[in-house]
């Protein structure tokens, strides 16, 4: 799958940017209110009793602020943050390497923990609940197992696929937290947020616009806005107004919806192809040359959220919004 604009994964053009205007407190960090309220007692209560924080896990789609509220977790302890991903912990020496340079109540974060080998998940157990960190040394027929006592920590895990951990993993995080689509209101004032960080005005009717083409992700509604501010540079006054966001946005192939050509592709696949559906995943996986997963984790959750799609236990159909949406004529199938 080629990178496309909106995308909810992070893409190389965004590091940059959301390490320049990410907020660095929770009363900084718009949205995710009831995660955020939760999150605020319990690093005021671990500081009180100057303790480590319970391991965080923080699940749902891309783009949603994981990774930004576990620097802010760290921020908000006074405490150093190590990042790791979990694909790239290929070895219980990897793992250690990491976790002895942890100081006391220091936060650890692993983006994308539900990748982690299961034999380095298995190395972790004891070092969540005993702080300690049992590894094997030497050769074949010479190993021996070695015990390395830990400071106290926080795991703060990040996933978008909370199904696929398994059990004994899960369970051992304290505090599990599910991060939301944002509202359009509170994609408004991220924009506004970065519109003031990178000191490039926007109007209000112009912020609510690109919000609403967001697909609720704060990380979409940043990079739109790098796009529609190189719009208003070039074909306006440096000022982004309305007129401008629309034109930009339209030629950037972006609906009023926030449904970009793939969303199309994908939609009337199942409505011309299959008349609607019911149809399995993988059918309309192969009528439109993408990968089973790619479908379920990229563009479906947008959709289902949206509306446009509903999964029954017979497969996909389009609903009858998304017939409205691409102006095609509904004819309500008796039998699906």
């Amino acid at each position: 799958m080629e990178d496309r604009i909106l995308s909810q994964e992070e893409l190389a053009e965004d590091e940059q940017v959301e390490s320049s205007i990410r907020p660095l407190s929770l009363d900084e960090y718009i949205g995710q209110e009831d995660v955020k309220k939760n999150i605020k007692v319990y690093i005021e209560a671990a500081k009180m009793r100057n303790e480590a924080l319970d391991h965080v896990l923080l699940y749902g789609p891309p783009g949603l602020g994981k990774t930004t509220l576990a620097n802010i977790i760290a921020n908000e302890l006074g405490v150093n943050i190590k990042v790791a991903s979990g694909p790239s912990i290929e070895k219980s020496g990897d793992l250690a390497a990491i976790l002895s340079t942890l100081e006391p109540n220091d936060v650890l974060f692993i983006d994308e923990i539900h990748r982690m080998p299961s034999y380095i998940e298995e190395i972790l157990y004891p070092a969540m609940e005993d702080f300690v960190l049992d590894i094997m040394i030497g050769g074949e027929g010479n190993s021996r197992s070695i015990r390395i006592n830990l400071p106290p920590f926080t795991l703060v895990g990040a996933t978008t696929r909370a199904g696929d951990l398994t059990s004994p993993l899960r369970d051992r995080f304290g505090i599990i937290s599910k991060m939301q689509y944002y509202t359009i209101d509170e994609l408004v004032k991220i924009v506004k947020r970065t519109s003031r960080v990178y000191n490039v005005p926007i109007e209000d009717d112009a912020a609510v616009e690109l919000a609403s083409r967001s697909r609720g992700t704060p990380r979409i509604a940043n990079r739109l806005f790098k796009r529609v501010r190189d719009f208003a540079l070039v074909e306006g006054n440096g000022v982004i107004n309305l007129e401008i966001t629309k034109n930009a946005l339209d030629r950037l192939k972006i609906d009023a919806k926030g449904l970009d050509d793939t969303d199309h592709q994908l939609l009337l696949a199942i409505i011309k192809k299959f008349n609607g559906g019911p149809v399995g995943i993988e059918s309309v996986a192969s009528s439109i040359g993408e990968e089973v997963t790619t479908i379920e984790d990229v563009y479906e959750p947008y959709l289902l959220q949206q509306g446009f799609l509903k999964r029954t236990p017979r497969g996909r159909v389009a609903t009858p919004l998304a017939y409205e949406h691409l102006k095609i004529e509904y004819q309500n199938d008796l039998f699906s």
